[in-house]
């Protein structure tokens, strides 16, 4: 009688649930992490899949190695005695050997236990960044802040989108998932937060304006992106509810625009100063950019599984710096950025990430994806073939003075959150990136 009982509970509760749990997570890792632990019994157990066999990493995926440190694992990045994850990394302006770092700040209780109450208040944190050995405070060797990292006076935004089941993350305060990188010309940050078309938005803002950047005094004439600025679709072009991970990209001539998303259908269009779009121009190319998806990318099953966008982008010549005969144009310089398949089973989610590149110039096909997915060296094996959940979020040149363009022999950065719960990175050659790339014309 009481399992009979129970189960009919199960069947009613179990949709609330459920319902619950997206919401939550569409709101809090935190504490949808809390929340998933105390009814996961009541619904049933976890849908299991293989996972990454730790045995066979390297027939399985494309491994990368730091080359900066020793064991050549990615290095921890740290932001004082805060506790940030999702973070950014771009070299200084004007300081050799020091880069500018920025994070999301981590809701913690002051032993390092989770929150019991949930917060509505976000916020970026930001600091100029070097590489220290082992010492005397006992950091581990690795990326970290020269000063106390401040907050970042990103401005909070408003609206009235967000109804029905996630209502609450109306009152959201601040800004998430931020992303930091150079265009061609300066440094922007992208940000997610409250939306005048959607629940959630995107937001775009000069970074310049957010940190002491000392090397260049600019007025507001001519300057864009000077105040948070909200990014739009194209018009008749539906919104989602919570709008996340685009990346912008810049064409031959510099002109910017606006990647929505990449699967199962691509959409990206130009944007001027205000925030709008122009018309979605995907479609030239949207037959020749199926194919090379469904001849690369993993196959999907109906849930627990996705492909979306993760990174900003960078402009990369497909030859080496130190080759005198190297010289960019439209046949040997493409727009990179990487992509997360996204699987989540055990209660448990995990990124594998692969890298994207397309043209330059109108229509923007793409030229090719990863093979197989990158493995950053360090990612740590778990029990039953699952592994840690690395999110990588942003991709920037290493060298002080490189922006948005780049070569083969140049140095990158990938950083990623660790478990929602730290930060870490790696630096790689571009071309060590690339290795493995399957192009979208082989065997046409």
């Amino acid at each position: 009688m009481l399992v009979r009982d129970l189960k009919r509970i199960a069947l009613v509760v179990g949709p609330i649930v459920g319902l619950l749990l997206i919401s939550v997570s569409l709101w809090d890792s935190q504490t949808y992490s809390s929340l998933r632990s105390q009814v996961g019994d009541l619904v049933g157990k976890p849908h299991t899949a293989a996972g990454v066999d730790p045995n066979a990493v390297g027939r399985t995926h494309h491994e990368i190695f730091s080359r900066s440190t020793p064991d050549k694992k990615y290095f921890p990045i740290t932001f004082g005695n805060y506790t940030a994850f999702n973070p950014n990394i771009i070299p200084h302006p004007t300081r050799n050997d020091t880069w500018i770092i920025v994070s999301q700040k981590r809701r913690v209780n002051p032993d390092g236990s989770d929150p019991d109450e949930h917060s509505v208040f976000n916020v970026e944190l930001g600091c100029n960044a070097a590489f220290f050995e082992d010492d005397a405070d006992g950091r581990q060797p690795g990326l970290h802040c020269l000063e106390w990292p401040e907050v970042l006076p990103i401005a909070a935004t408003s609206g009235d989108k967000c109804t029905g089941d996630i209502e609450f993350m109306g009152w959201n305060i601040g800004p998430h998932d931020a992303r930091v990188f150079y265009g061609p010309k300066k440094p922007y940050i992208l940000f997610g937060s409250n939306s005048r078309f959607a629940c959630y938005g995107m937001w775009l803002q000069d970074f310049r304006l957010l940190v002491d950047w000392q090397p260049e005094r600019f007025g507001s004439r001519g300057q864009t992106f000077r105040s948070a600025t909200e990014l739009q679709r194209p018009p008749q072009q539906a919104y989602g509810a919570v709008e996340k991970n685009w990346f912008l990209f810049w064409d031959k001539d510099d002109r910017i625009y606006v990647h929505y998303d990449l699967f199962p259908r691509r959409a990206f269009a130009r944007i001027d100063s205000t925030g709008a779009a122009g018309k979605d121009v995907s479609s030239q190319a949207e037959q020749h950019d199926k194919r090379c998806m469904a001849r690369y990318l993993p196959k999907l099953p109906k849930d627990l599984e996705s492909i979306h966008q993760s990174t900003n982008s960078l402009r990369l010549t497909m030859c080496k710096r130190a080759d005198a005969s190297c010289v960019p144009n439209n046949a040997n310089t493409f727009i990179i950025m990487l992509i997360h398949h996204k699987t989540y089973y055990d209660y448990h989610g995990e990124y594998e990430p692969y890298v994207v590149v397309f043209r330059q110039r109108n229509p923007f096909e793409l030229y090719g994806i990863s093979k197989k997915p990158l493995w950053i060296h360090g990612r740590q094996h778990l029990t039953g073939n699952r592994s840690d959940m690395l999110y990588v979020v942003s991709i920037n040149w290493k060298a002080r003075g490189q922006k948005y363009h780049g070569y083969l022999d140049d140095v990158l950065f990938l950083s990623f959150g660790i478990e929602d719960h730290k930060s870490g990175g790696m630096d790689v050659l571009a071309a060590d990136l690339l290795l493995g790339l399957g192009l979208c014309s082989a065997g046409v």
